[in-house]
């Protein structure tokens, strides 16, 4: 009896916790607007377009604004993926990254089959900054923070 209580709730946070994960790009909507990277002329701007968000990292350089990354987060297959595409890497595909760990503010995108990154999070610190960390094995990386500019 008792193991299959055991078992019943396993099942239940299980499915709980897959559900909380799964396909709902509303939960990723505060990223909408433009950020700028604290310290530094570069920013992350979002924006909905149907069922996906899209956006771009840039630098401004003499005046210009000069793309480095274009970015997507949509569903596929009932999981949220982000995928980034580096302009001048990877023969211009972006590398998919699944939704994995979503906790206390806290999206943890991931693909432990590429080489570096392997996991992409963004961290809500509040309404206004965010902290990303983009790390390898053994969790190591670098982390920034972002603060917004507009919607």
């Amino acid at each position: 009896m008792k193991t299959l209580r055991l078992v019943v709730i396993l099942l239940l946070l299980t499915t709980y916790n897959a559900y909380s994960q799964n396909a709902n790009l509303q939960q990723l909507e505060f990223l909408i607007g433009t950020w700028k990277i604290e310290g530094k002329e570069s920013y992350e701007s979002w924006e909905k377009k149907k069922d996906k968000l899209t956006g771009q990292s840039y630098k401004i350089k003499n005046g210009q604004s000069i793309v480095t990354e274009h970015l997507e987060l949509k569903v596929e297959k009932n999981q949220i993926i982000y995928t980034p595409i580096v302009l001048n890497q990877n023969d211009g595909k972006g590398i998919p990254f699944k939704l994995k760990l979503l906790q206390q503010k806290v999206f943890s995108f991931e693909n432990p089959d590429h080489d570096f990154p392997k996991k992409i999070q963004y961290k809500i610190l509040n309404d206004n900054e965010l902290q990303i960390s983009v790390l390898g094995d053994d969790d190591k990386g670098f982390s920034y923070k972002l603060i917004k500019q507009s919607q």
